[in-house]
């Protein structure tokens, strides 16, 4: 039987290692699984559809609330709590050697519509929780430990993934997020104002959001599969060698209109038709490789 909980006693072993480069005994820690499934669940609730589907777009109602919600359980764990101006959400437990490098992990907690919930969200409570066992433990870290909850994961709003993140490493322009908006001709800006966050302009957030050089030392993520693998092994946990680097292009197909039952085949020229001879085309290509992935 799988015990999904095992990778957060492993997950939060490795931010004992990082944090104090002290050995770290899972057995002799208390991770309260039960309270991590239940804050899930709390989570899944402020959503636009019902459970168990989860809706959960950047800066609406929805989404505010669950920020309110990880930051009072920031806060139930002993964290010092910041927000930068792009939205990210940070909770910290200060080490002894304010010289060093935080060890920050975290995820998400906005969702696609329809979305499950325990996607993102895992790697926030996930995280809290370790920090919480730690504390419990009486473990002293010499470097600060960080929980992070990255705004704007998902591109359902501005269809611009990982903005927060890209925004603290420094590898989002200004005049990326100048053009983007939403269905309702509504900025990143103007939304983000809105709720708050923000500043005078895209360059300006940018500016307040990126992360110091030196400041952040490690990072770790806890994230579900989202996949079969796993489970069909019997694996409570894997780490990650590689990660999918998908890429976008844009083809247009250009055909010929006529009457559906007087144009004869032959005389056909459907586009349709012919992006579905690419798609066959290029499956066909990708499964002659042999490769798994």
């Amino acid at each position: 039987m799988l015990q999904p909980f095992t990778c957060i006693r492993l997950g939060l072993c490795v931010l004992g290692l990082l944090g104090a480069a002290a050995v770290c005994y899972a057995a002799e820690l208390d991770v309260q699984a039960s309270k991590v499934v239940d804050h899930l669940h709390v989570l899944a609730s402020f959503s636009d559809d019902t459970f168990p589907a989860v809706t959960r777009i950047l800066f609406t109602p929805m989404d505010m609330e669950a920020r309110a919600y990880v930051k009072s359980l920031m806060t139930e764990v002993g964290l010092e709590i910041r927000e930068d101006a792009m939205g990210n959400i940070y909770g910290k437990w200060q080490g002894s050697d304010a010289g060093l490098g935080s060890v920050l992990t975290g995820s998400h907690c906005d969702a696609i519509p329809l979305a499950g919930m325990y996607d993102g969200t895992v790697g926030v409570i996930g995280a809290l929780e370790a920090l919480a066992a730690l504390k419990r433990a009486g473990f002293k870290p010499r470097r600060s430990l960080e929980v992070v909850m990255f705004t704007s994961e998902e591109p359902t709003r501005f269809r611009l993934s990982c903005v927060g993140s890209r925004a603290m490493a420094g590898a989002l322009a200004a005049d990326t997020l100048d053009v983007k908006l939403d269905e309702n001709g509504t900025s990143f800006l103007e939304a983000a104002n809105a709720v708050g966050y923000g500043g005078e302009s895209h360059q300006a957030i940018l500016d307040a959001t990126r992360t110091p050089k030196g400041s952040v030392d490690f990072f770790v993520e806890l994230h579900i599969e989202q996949g079969p693998l796993l489970e069909q092994e019997y694996t409570d946990i894997g780490v990650v060698t590689a990660i999918a680097a998908p890429a976008a292009l844009e083809v247009h197909f250009y055909g010929e209109g006529g009457h559906a039952g007087a144009q004869l085949m032959p005389l056909r020229n459907d586009a349709g038709l012919a992006g579905a001879e690419l798609a066959l085309a290029v499956e066909a290509h990708t499964l002659a490789t042999g490769a798994e992935d």
